[in-house]
């Protein structure tokens, strides 16, 4: 039953993602359509990622109260319904509000699935479950890329018709999930209520701390895979519509196998060695650091399709390292996994919209995303700071631990 529950964790992880970035390789239509530009287009996405940073920790905290899959069925549902109705919108301001409260719904589906995996899987399977369930993410960014492309550049889809398409997909699975698993976790790990003492707990640790540091950076870098890669590839390498969503595919694919690989990698080298630093935080320096040397590479690379494969390569080693940032927050949690994780995702979302916005905005005043890059490669070089100095000896709440 565990690892069908993770089938369907990264099955929602997948279709999520297809949702949340199918936008992006459909920004041509878009800007096109509501006569926008780069920073504009910009601030939507912004917005979607305010939105799902402010409801992180109530998402997380719903989950420890109502458990794992009740919580994650109601949000399915309501940001599945929410996806569809994006189809109606005809202005950029009805556009910019419903992306917004996507990104507010969508809000619970990464704590709920880190607590399903805390509740599921022991410890010498956890760095493998969320290197998994982090790999589906690249996998659904990658299908939305070459899914958007497919059915816009190809089938001739409206955008609109595209994601009631994707609104769809996100209803049928959470009917599918609701009546296939069992709610383990409302017997074996549901938190009491948080008390004075527990908050101050938790704001007052420093691995908690570091912990969200380490996912400010780092989401904050990856956000440019995410977002704004297919418009970088058009922009700044040359590529036609289609094509910049199947490159953009390629090094999602990367990504995905980078984290599996690493969960993987991470789950052995505990069991080998017994050192969890090692097998956690340090694959995690080590893929940091690599990727922000590679970044800075592809700018002295004048073939774009070699600077493709140096970024592909880039992203896998960067999600290689980056599964650690969930398997600690999971052990870190133990019972309030939920309330851990979503402090942790939601300061790496607050990163995320900064330099996401950002980025668009330097690549649009500049007319060059040479700028957006460079600070790419330095948030990952801070992040791989960040797990040097992480290293959590005990889970935070060890009275409560799952």
């Amino acid at each position: 039953m565990r690892y069908l529950v993770l089938t369907f964790l990264c099955l929602v992880a997948v279709i999520a993602y297809i949702q949340r970035t199918g936008i992006n390789s459909a920004s041509t239509p878009i800007m096109r359509e509501f006569e926008i530009d780069t920073e504009q287009f910009g601030t939507i996405g912004f917005a979607w990622l305010v939105g799902y940073a402010l409801l992180q920790v109530p998402a997380g905290w719903l989950a420890d109260r109502w458990g794992a899959r009740n919580t994650l069925t109601f949000y399915a549902l309501l940001w599945s319904l929410i996806t569809a109705a994006i189809g109606l919108c005809q202005d950029y301001g009805t556009l910019l509000a419903l992306w917004f409260i996507m990104g507010m719904a969508l809000a619970g589906v990464f704590p709920c699935a880190a607590k399903s995996i805390g509740a599921w899987f022991p410890d010498t399977q956890k760095a493998m479950a969320a290197g998994l369930l982090g790999s589906s993410t690249m996998l659904g960014n990658a299908a939305a890329s070459a899914l958007t492309s497919w059915l816009l550049f190809h089938q001739d889809w409206t955008w609109q018709w595209a994601y009631f398409f994707y609104g769809i997909l996100g209803i049928v699975w959470a009917i599918s999930y609701v009546t296939t698993i069992p709610e383990r976790d409302a017997a074996s790990s549901t938190a009491p209520e948080m008390t004075g003492d527990d908050w101050r707990r938790l704001f007052s640790s420093a691995p908690m701390w570091l912990l969200c540091g380490q996912q400010f950076f780092r989401a904050g870098a990856m956000i440019f895979f995410i977002n704004w890669f297919p418009k970088f590839l058009k922009d700044s390498r040359g590529f036609v519509d289609a094509d910049a969503g199947l490159f953009a595919a390629c090094v999602n694919l990367s990504a995905l196998a980078g984290g599996v690989l690493g969960g993987f990698f991470s789950d052995w080298l505990l069991s080998v060695t017994g050192w969890r630093r090692l097998s956690r935080q340090g694959i995690a320096v080590f893929g940091m650091s690599i990727c922000c040397v590679l970044i800075v590479m592809t700018y002295f690379i004048q073939d774009k399709i070699i600077a493709v494969v140096v970024f592909s390569i880039g992203a896998f080693i960067a999600t290689f390292g980056g599964v650690s940032g969930y398997t600690v927050a999971i052990e870190f949690g133990g019972k309030r996994i939920g309330i851990v994780f979503s402090m942790m995702n939601m300061s790496g979302n607050i990163a995320a919209a900064i330099v996401h916005l950002a980025a668009g905005s330097l690549a649009q005043r500049t007319q060059s995303w040479d700028a957006a890059v460079f600070m790419i490669a330095a948030v990952f070089a801070v992040d791989a700071l960040c797990w040097a100095m992480l290293n959590p000896q005990e889970p935070l709440f060890p009275e409560q631990s799952a």
